[in-house]
């Protein structure tokens, strides 16, 4: 009896602060520098909010984003979730705010782009979205690319639904990519929002110099040592659920994302607002005094 009044207690503890996880996010940052870069930038990427909300009208989320002060805000997609009755409005809500206040680009995840029988699971709903996002200034890179100073090339690549597979993960070639978006800038430094990290060798082939992912919510339940769990296809300590990958002198940097929906646990594994600041190689030797840190592109 007393075992089992003990695994019930832990499980009801593990639930309450699963349930306090969820509403309280972190602030990780990435500092990372290439010889590409002619400016200090610095910028904040959101991803896999799926409706979620962190205070009154997304208040603590939006007095963080504003005290860090971004040249730029972008969004990695999933920022709603795919239901019988799909509502919008939460996340477009929250798109619009920031649009308000900062140059935003919009890059799709899986429920974004979700199609049933060749039709948006969202019906005219996603029409509608897309055109308030472009109403109010927000740069929608579906299958698109975008300068900004920097110089910088942003690209927003669509994944196809074969691509969010449990077993997924070799299936896509650089071809796919260069259909979509054509060749890479590499006279500058190209940034690309891909929703689904599990391809991150391929995003380097291709010539991202900066991969920026989410998708696998850090694989809801985080072990010391071991990393994420369990992706939501039911990858099992995978090491792109989150943080920062290299492939050679190329970076991804995978998000644990902001929010749940199928699998709503976080534990371990509070919500995740990512900032990133780029220097030009120079500035970083400068500020470092010395060369090879982790993060650098040498």
């Amino acid at each position: 009896m007393w075992r089992l009044a003990a695994v019930s207690g832990i499980g009801a503890a593990a639930c309450l602060r699963s349930s306090w996880e969820r509403r309280h996010f972190v602030t990780e940052a990435y500092e990372l520098s290439s010889p590409k870069l002619e400016e200090e930038k610095t910028f904040v990427f959101l991803s896999d909010l799926h409706d979620n909300c962190f205070g009154p009208g997304q208040k603590t989320l939006l007095g963080e984003i504003d005290k860090i002060k971004p040249d730029a805000v972008f969004i990695g997609g999933d920022m709603m979730v795919v239901k019988k009755q799909a509502d919008l409005s939460a996340a477009l809500f929250l798109v619009k705010k920031l649009a308000g206040s900062y140059p935003v680009y919009y890059g799709n995840g899986n429920h974004e782009n979700r199609m049933d029988r060749k039709r948006h699971v969202y019906g005219d709903k996603y029409d509608l979205f897309v055109r308030e996002l472009k109403e109010a200034g927000v740069c929608h890179l579906s299958d698109a690319s975008v300068t900004l100073p920097g110089p910088i090339r942003l690209s927003g690549l669509n994944l196809e639904k074969r691509h969010y597979k449990k077993r997924a993960g070799g299936d896509l070639e650089v071809s796919y990519i260069e259909k979509r978006l054509g060749d890479p800038e590499r006279q500058m430094f190209q940034i690309l929002l891909a929703h689904s990290p599990l391809y991150g060798e391929t995003y380097a082939r291709w010539g991202a110099d900066l991969t920026l992912s989410g998708h696998f919510h850090g694989g809801t339940i985080r072990i010391p040592g071991l990393g994420g769990l369990m992706t939501p296809q039911f990858h099992f300590f995978l090491e792109s659920c989150g943080g920062c990958l290299r492939t050679g002198d190329k970076v991804m940097i995978v998000s644990r994302g902001l929010g749940t929906h199928s699998i709503n646990i976080r534990l371990n594994n509070r919500p995740e607002l990512t900032v990133i600041r780029l220097l030009p190689a120079a500035k970083r030797t400068e500020e470092r005094g010395d060369k090879g840190h982790d993060g650098d592109f040498l």
